[in-house]
């Protein structure tokens, strides 16, 4: 087995109660692990806030679809198996936003839909609308009353600004993927008040904000509820946190505790979020959250937009050493074919970005279309180098970057039970001396 850093999850902090000293009037002191409880649950939130930021920043219009050209690479963790659209939508009492898909058969597709939060609300596709697999679907916000299209197929939202990402498998034709991806369209029903992003966050991965970010904590709590049951006891947390930081004196405390305590402690957490097998990560929950903000966090930091495990399960590793060759082997009982229903891929990430890394193939990932090799015995052997492993096709390479760290990401779509219910994990990666 392969020792390094790999992710599991951080056992969440016992929550403190509030300490009775007081300080002056307008703020109450706070403990180390309420801060520490109430900066981990908001980050997930603020990372949204940043993406929305970025994303309206870098020209995208609300209730407008983007169709990002296949093989684009400048966002965390892509997806390069499929065509990817993309769209910030707003609805409200008067409005609803409507969704065209054209039929599509054959391959794998869906409009998934998150909330503020970064939790999945919902997934347009043949699996979940199977008497209505295309054709128009308004996104409506819950209560709106709305008279839509004859034979639109209304769902209804939580909340009046969501997230959407439409994948639409390549597959054996990316050329006919790419067609029936153009032929998504989105429209509004009418014209919805978009309110401002109510914060407007810019900071790096590797420099997470400080106290500061508590500042419109009860707006940034207002204008988008969470959505999931037990976040009151965070959220008054959170409230308490920011109310103790008008206070100068117990500002810098805080502040203090946010960078030896809070930041050092979801670091780690990103490290381990959950159960480890034959060196891989399977993060223990994805897409929809529950009470567990810790993870919702740190999915958002790392891949951002991730789907629930009806959809698809990741598995991962961080930290391995693109100097390394390390090789994989799946026996043919086994095959990673065999696990998905739709596609698996694998694909390497510089461990800070999340990014794809630059490499003389210009391959970035290796998945089901990938011209493998396999062997006499019907098993398949991948590489994982710096170069091209002797005894190893190139077809089933995968470089990586000599001399520097990276991540490893497995995607399943359409899991095997096996899979989805976590008994399985990909086989272990093996050091070549």
């Amino acid at each position: 087995m392969i020792r390094r850093h790999i992710f599991t999850l951080l056992t969440v902090f016992s929550i403190g109660a509030l300490l009775g000293t007081q300080v002056p009037a307008h703020a109450q002191r706070v403990s180390d692990k309420d801060i520490v409880e109430a900066y981990q649950y908001m980050l997930g939130r603020w990372l949204v806030l940043r993406q929305e930021t970025l994303d309206l920043k870098d020209g995208m219009k609300w209730n407008e679809v983007t169709h990002r050209e296949v093989g684009g690479v400048a966002w965390a963790n892509p997806n390069l198996d499929v065509a990817y659209s993309e769209a910030w939508i707003a609805v409200d009492d008067t409005s609803c936003t409507l969704v065209t898909l054209p039929e599509i058969k054959g391959r794998y597709y869906t409009v998934q839909v998150l909330n503020g939060w970064g939790e999945v609300t919902a997934n347009i596709n043949e699996r979940n609308f199977p008497k209505h697999p295309s054709g128009t679907f308004g996104l409506c916000l819950k209560g709106a009353r709305v008279t839509l299209p004859a034979g639109t197929q209304r769902i209804d939202l939580p909340n009046k600004k969501s997230r959407v990402l439409m994948r639409v498998e390549l597959g054996a034709d990316p050329a006919q993927a790419v067609a029936l991806q153009k032929q998504i369209t989105m429209k509004p029903t009418g014209n919805p008040k978009v309110e401002d992003t109510v914060v407007r966050f810019d900071f790096a991965n590797n420099k997470l904000p400080g106290v500061e970010a508590f500042d419109q904590t009860e707006a940034i709590l207002e204008v988008e509820p969470d959505i999931n049951r037990g976040m009151r006891k965070p959220q008054r947390r959170s409230r308490a946190v920011a109310k103790a930081a008008t206070d100068p004196k117990e500002r810098a405390k805080i502040d203090a505790i946010i960078r030896e305590q809070a930041i050092p402690a979801f670091e780690a957490a990103v490290l381990h979020p959950g159960p480890v097998k034959n060196d891989w990560i399977h993060p223990r929950i994805f897409g929809n959250y529950a009470n567990d903000y810790q993870m919702r966090s740190v999915v958002n930091l790392v891949g951002i937009w991730a789907n629930n495990a009806k959809e698809a399960v990741y598995f991962g590793v961080i930290g391995l050493d693109g100097s390394r060759t390390y090789i994989q082997t799946y026996p043919k009982s086994e095959l990673p074919s065999s696990k998905a229903q739709y596609f698996w891929s694998v694909i390497a990430v510089d461990g800070e970005k999340y990014q794809v890394i630059p490499n003389s193939l210009n391959r970035y990932l290796l998945n089901k279309q990938s011209a493998l090799q396999f062997n006499p015995d019907g098993s398949l052997t991948l590489a994982f180098a710096p170069k091209l492993p002797a005894g190893i096709s190139q077809s089933n390479w995968l470089p990586t970057p000599e001399g520097k760290r990276y991540n490893m990401t497995y995607r399943f779509y359409g899991p095997s039970k096996d899979v989805a219910g976590g008994k399985y994990y990909p086989p272990a990666l093996v050091v070549r001396q």
